[in-house]
Order: structure tokens, then sequence, then C-alpha cells
């Protein structure tokens, strides 16, 4: 694909919808891998879905976590995922295995994950209510960051567009700039309000191409600064930002922003409903509305990193927006008409000669030049949408696509295998211990999955009651009170009830003493449940005397009778103690001879209605 080709002279922002990718499972976040081929969800059911998004199918499923997946991101060579559920847990992923290679947790809810633009083995943990944390992949080490303000924990985190430096913001509007190998603080800035007031930063966000990046605040003004100006700032400086993005009608406060793939536009998802507002950054000028189906809430928006794409998730679905691609023919050739019926073409006389001989002769110096020139057809340009600007090459080694196996219908038993003979053969030749092996691998198990190293991350002051903010949305303190009164249902239930079971010793009548009594009582005291309960209540409102409802009455209470006996015979004690007294006393309910005893009394009440 010449991604050249594919840059229009129009606008590079989505203009309408262009599908649904549905994971068959709730989602809840979405990223794109760098070069914008594969698409990773997150869902509520704690698996990781992976899109090819030229073809838009599932190209490979992890079933990650248990609880619901929160945040994910891309290593830089696309070989490695790494993801946060709800339960504090963060983990790594080998996207072609999809095996976990390691497993951090962490005492608080974790609201970000970021891996290091260049180092793969530096990942960036925003833990709640907590200083953010960068772990080290290969010895399972932590550091802590330092913060502005010890008692304000609302701390958010991003690493620059190349790893370099580590913003942090905090609930005060405090920024920081510290240095990524060593934590130590670069530049620092506040962000004020018209009245000079705080306000609290909710993300910070860079873009990939250039040294700008955006920070979303609790006052629904959309900030957009240059890198290289807060680092001459310094410390406490007082940088102005290029941009400020807002709602002035509606006031809409937003809960992901995010830059385009060139930097150029900003889009950012509205808290209140599916919409996305598009600008221009260098004007700083609205220029695209995107609205999604009424009445849903946004939860996450990924921007295509080479495309005018945009995905946005609501209601557990990964909504595609893009432009709208017409056919102009004539870009390819100037001179192309639209026919509407068919026209006779008269050609000219030396249209197709080998050489035109009314073609002037040209200049001999250009042409021998042009002729004597080779062109390479064999090196391969690296595409300048995938290269950074201190690259010159691609990354040879980068996950592109992911294989997908075809499904076979009827799979043959190991058909690239040798041949049964062969391997029998083979076998016979070699000792117990080769044997054994070969056995196994043709049998075609494979050898148990390594169980990941889990590493406790321990943090001082932080509380452990916290509860992610995806799960305590519905979760408030209104929904977990205790109901007054008596619970729905249960009224008259725990009286004396004509049809509570009596307890019983076989059909003799004898009472039960003990141990054996007190568990009788207990199972029987529990309402009716199941096939008994049903009749019941049916019969308390069709009382009558007719016969079919004296007959539905005897055949209830004989059920009822019936299961109070099953139930003694749970117990396998007041079984051997009643076996030898009544052998015979109770049958199996769902025996044949078990419903013969209500034929009789229906029989008596059919006629007693009669007369």
């Amino acid at each position: 694909m010449n991604l050249e080709l594919l840059e229009s002279f129009g606008q590079n922002y989505p203009e309408e919808a262009d599908g649904t990718l549905d994971c068959i499972s709730m989602a809840l976040t979405c990223t794109f891998n760098r070069w914008g081929t594969l698409l990773a969800v997150g869902c509520n059911d704690g698996r990781i879905v992976i899109w090819d998004f030229l073809t838009r199918g599932i190209a490979k499923i992890i079933s990650a976590h248990i609880h619901p997946v929160c945040s994910l991101c891309w290593s830089r060579d696309g070989h490695k995922l790494v993801s946060a559920s709800t339960d504090n847990i963060v983990s790594q992923w080998d996207v072609l295995s999809g095996d976990c290679d390691q497993r951090f947790r962490f005492p608080s809810p974790i609201l970000k994950v970021q891996y290091h633009p260049r180092d793969q083995n530096k990942v960036l943990v925003c833990p709640m209510k907590s200083a953010p944390v960068m772990l080290t992949l290969s010895d399972s080490k932590h550091v802590v960051l330092p913060v502005d303000d010890d008692s304000d924990l609302n701390v958010v985190a991003s690493f620059d567009r190349r790893g370099e430096y580590i913003y942090t913001g905090n609930a005060k509007g405090k920024i920081l700039v510290l240095k990524t190998d060593s934590q130590d603080l670069v530049a620092s800035f506040r962000v004020t309000t018209g009245t000079s007031n705080t306000t609290a930063i909710k993300s910070i966000e860079f873009a990939r191409k250039g040294s700008c990046f955006l920070i979303n605040t609790a006052d629904r003004i959309i900030r957009v600064y240059d890198g290289r100006e807060i680092l001459t700032c310094g410390r406490d400086g007082e940088p102005e930002p290029m941009q400020k993005l807002q709602d002035l009608v509606n006031r809409t406060p937003w809960k992901k922003c995010c830059f385009s793939g060139d930097g150029e536009y900003i889009v950012a998802g509205s808290a209140r409903q599916h919409a996305l507002y598009i600008w221009e950054k260098s004007i700083g000028n609205l220029v695209k509305i995107l609205h999604g189906t009424r009445g849903e809430l946004l939860l996450d928006v990924a921007w295509h990193p080479v495309r005018p794409i945009i995905a946005s998730i609501s209601s557990g679905v990964v909504s595609i927006w893009a432009q709208n691609q017409v056919e102009n023919w004539s870009a390819f050739a100037p001179d192309f008409k639209e026919l509407d019926e068919n026209v006779e073409y008269e050609e000219r006389e030396s249209e197709f000669d080998i050489e035109d001989e009314d073609k002037s002769e040209p200049e001999q110096t250009g042409a021998d030049a042009a002729e004597d020139e080779e062109v390479d057809v064999t090196s391969v340009d690296p595409i300048a949408a995938f290269c950074s600007s201190d690259e010159e090459l691609e990354d040879s080694k980068a996950l592109l696509y992911l294989p997908i196996a075809p499904e076979v219908e009827d799979p043959e038993e190991n058909p690239y295998g040798p041949p049964p003979d062969a391997v029998q053969t083979s076998l016979m030749d070699e000792g117990a211990s080769s044997e054994k092996k070969r056995q196994s691998s043709a049998d075609g198990s494979q050898p148990p999955k390594k169980k990941p190293k889990t590493t406790n991350i321990e943090l001082q002051g932080v509380p452990n009651d916290e509860v992610h903010p995806l799960l305590g949305v519905k979760g408030d303190g209104k929904s977990k009170k205790k109901q007054a009164g008596r619970p729905k249902g249960s009224k008259g239930k725990e009286k004396d009830s004509p049809f509570k079971p009596k307890l019983y010793k076989g059909d003799r009548g004898l009472p039960l003493e003990g141990s054996a009594k007190g568990k009788v009582q207990a199972e029987l005291s529990q309402p009716l449940t199941g096939f008994c309960q049903r009749h019941h209540e049916v019969l308390l409102g069709f009382m009558a005397p007719s016969t079919t409802a004296l007959v539905f009455l005897s055949y209830a209470l004989k059920m009822s009778k019936w299961e109070s006996k099953s139930k003694c015979w749970k117990d396998s004690s007041l079984k051997e103690q009643q076996g030898a007294q009544s052998p015979n006393c109770c049958e199996d309910p769902g025996s044949a001879s078990s419903f013969f005893p209500i034929f009789p009394s229906c029989g008596l009440w059919t006629l007693w209605s009669v007369i």
C-alpha cells in the first residue's frame, strides 16, 4: 500500500460513520498499533480482541483477565501488549502466542498503562490515589515518581513523544516535567483559569509528530502547549497555551482527547453523549462534529496513526468514522471523460505505430541521459509515515499483521507428519526415554504453559478499598443501602401455612429426636421451592369447588408430602435409622408407582363434585 497516494488535497479528518466492530462482548477501551494495521480492544469479560483493521476481521482473541480490561498499550515493535484490569493487575502479553509474560498486582485500581515509546522494557502505570509508578520488566522492579504535593495523589502521567521526559499533572493543576532516567525535575508550571484559580488535570496526550501536547482539565477546556517552550521556561514557568479548545454553547466536559496521526487535528469525545468534536490545531476552529446514536455514552476514542479514521466505543460497540470515498478517475487521467453511451472512436493514423513519424525529434542531450539511466526496481524505500523524524529505516522486526490459520472442517490426524509405519520403526530403534518423547509429539500434546511470574507492588499510604471508576458508576451507596421492611415476595411465608410440610419419621408419625430433628427442621423450615411452590400459588388463586381445582389440590398436597420425604432421605444418618423400621416407606417421587395413589383421591373428589 502506497501511503503517498492516499494523501488527499482536501481535509484529513473523517466525515461520516463507516460501520462498527462487534466484539461479541462489551468493549471498554481500544488502541491502534504504531502502523494502524491492528486494533486491540479490551472487553468487560477480561478478553482482548485483536482486529485486523484492513480486513475488519478478528485476528486473535486473548483470554487475558477475569475482570474488565480498563487500559491497553502496544509496544513499539508490536510484538508485546500491556493491559490493566479492574482487579488491580497489570499484565504483559506476547501477541503472537497469546501467552502472559509477566503480571504485576497493585494495591489500588489502575487508570492507565503506557509503554516507553523507545524502550519496551519500561512501562508507566498510573494507580488510583497514588503517585505514578514506572516498572522495569527485566528485573520486575518499580520506581515511584515524585509528586508536587504528597497530600494530593490524584496524579496522571504520560511519556513524551520519544520517552525522554515524563509529564505529570495533579488535581491542583500543577504540571511537572521529569527526566525519565533520573526522575529529576526539569520544568514545572501551573494551569490556571481566567480568575487565577487552579483546575484539576484529567489527562495529558502527546502528538505522534511534532512537539505539541494537550491537557484536558476539569474546567472543560482543552489546552494545547508546545513542549519546547515548556522546557525553555524551566521551573515555575508561566507558558501560554497555543490554543484553548472548548464548547462555548453547551459547556461539554470531555471524556477522552487525542491528536490525529499527523498532529494537525484534535478530536475530543463528549462525556455526556456519543459525539466527537474535531478542531484544527493551527487555527483552533471547530471543523466537524460527528454524532453517534442518541442516548449512548462515550467510553474511549482512538485516531488511526496514518489515516483519517477514528475508532470510538459506546454501548460496548466499536464505531468507525472515516471519509466518504468518491471515485474520481480524472485524477489519474486528466483527459478522462465519463460517457453515458458508447461512442465510435476514430483512430489516428500514427497512433499505434512503433515510431511516431509526426513526433518532433527530441534533444539529443536529454534523451541520451534518460536512456542510459538505470532504474532500481529491487530496493524498497521506507514509508515516511511509518518512520520518525530521527529514523531513516523502518523496523524490520515489526509485527504488522497476525497470521490466521484456515478453519478445516474435517482435519486429518497429523496431516503433515511422517506415516505411522515410519514412526513405529523409529520408536523400536531408540530407547525408552526417546519413545516417550516421540509418542507425546505424535499424539500432538503440547507441553504445559509456563505460569507467568506475579510480582506484588507495595505502595506506601495507598488505600486498598478503592473501586475503579468503571465499576463505581452504578455502585454508589444508594444502591447498596438495605431495603427497609420485609423482602419482596416473602409476605406470609414465615407464618404457619397449611402447605408447610410437617416433621415425620417415615409413615408412622414418630417424632424425630436429637441432631436429626434439628437438621430436618433446618431443611424443612425453608420456603417451598420448585414444583410444589408453583402449584401452591396456583391453587391459592383458583380455589373453587370444581373438579379441576380439587384434582390439582390433591395432586399438590401429595407432592408436598413427597418433597418432605425426599428431603429427609438426603440425610444419610437418618436413612440408616429409618431403613430397618420402614424400608419401603418412601419411594422415588419420580417413579411411576408413586403417582398411583393420586387416582383414587381424584376419583372421589370428582364423584363428590358431580353429586
